[in-house]
């Protein structure tokens, strides 16, 4: 499906094919990216693990989390796992280009990525975060869900691989995006 515009008007739409292309193709695990928690709770009673990953911790302010404690305690109650942690297609690197200038190689491939939609730049990263951190298993299809800004408007089914050997990731579809980004 392709959505005319990005944007969080998507949302429920995004989520509604994700569970289902979940349960048509048996996929078991499903990683959403959520700043606030709202389009994670969307995934309540999905029958699903659910990997929520947030910003990382002073992505908006330093020392500051977008999201707060008390959501991320609902998240889990809800049986999902919340995982913060440096952004697998930015983190040190943009540091170092901020500080000195240029390019590097991780910055290239995010904007690559980005040539697709952000919300496809997000789900490769936030699968690849979730792998490395143990919360999903290597080696299966998972279906990852992102967006531009707020809310989501993009799903795809993906086997990620671990940063380590990212090139190794595959897109295998893509579910849903915006047609103009």
């Amino acid at each position: 499906m392709y959505f005319k515009s990005a944007g969080p008007h998507n949302t429920l739409k995004t989520v509604e094919l994700a569970i289902k292309t979940a349960n048509e193709r048996n996929i078991n695990h499903i990683v959403v990216a959520s700043c606030s928690g709202s389009t994670a709770k969307l995934l309540k009673d999905c029958g699903k693990n659910v990997v929520v990953v947030t910003h990382v911790n002073g992505f908006s302010e330093p020392g500051k989390m977008e999201i707060s404690q008390e959501t991320i305690e609902e998240l889990k109650a809800m049986g999902f796992k919340v995982y913060t942690g440096t952004h697998v297609l930015s983190g040190a690197e943009r540091g170092i280009s901020r500080k000195f200038g240029g390019v590097y190689p991780v910055e290239i491939m995010a904007h690559t990525l980005r040539m697709l939609g952000q919300g496809v730049k997000v789900a490769v990263e936030i699968s690849v975060m979730a792998l490395d951190a143990g919360l999903i298993p290597y080696g299966e299809d998972v279906i990852a869900i992102g967006g531009t800004s707020e809310g989501a408007d993009t799903a795809v089914i993906i086997r990620p691989s671990h940063a380590a050997s990212i090139f190794e990731t595959k897109i295998k579809e893509i579910i849903c995006k915006p047609y103009e980004f």
